[in-house]
C-alpha cells in the first residue's frame, strides 16, 4: 500500500473496521439488512477514492509513458 497517500490509507483501515462491524452484526446480533447496507456504504468510500485517484481517461497513462 502506498504510504504517501494518507486518505487512501485511512479509508482502507476504515473499510477493515466496517467489515468487522458487518461480521459482528451478522453473527452476534443476527441483523442482516442493516449490516449489508453498512458494508456497502462503508466500503464504497475506498472505491470512490480509488476512482478519484485513477487516471482521468484511458489515454493519460499512454501519454505519461512518452
Amino acid at each position: 500500500m502506498n504510504k504517501d497517500n494518507v486518505v487512501r490509507e485511512k479509508s482502507f483501515e476504515f473499510a477493515l473496521k466496517i467489515i468487522d462491524l458487518y461480521k459482528y452484526l451478522c453473527d452476534d446480533k443476527k441483523e442482516y439488512v442493516l449490516s449489508k447496507q453498512v458494508l456497502r456504504s462503508g466500503t464504497s468510500i475506498g472505491a470512490n477514492i480509488e476512482e478519484a485517484l485513477a487516471p482521468l481517461n484511458i489515454m493519460e497513462p499512454v501519454v505519461q509513458i512518452f
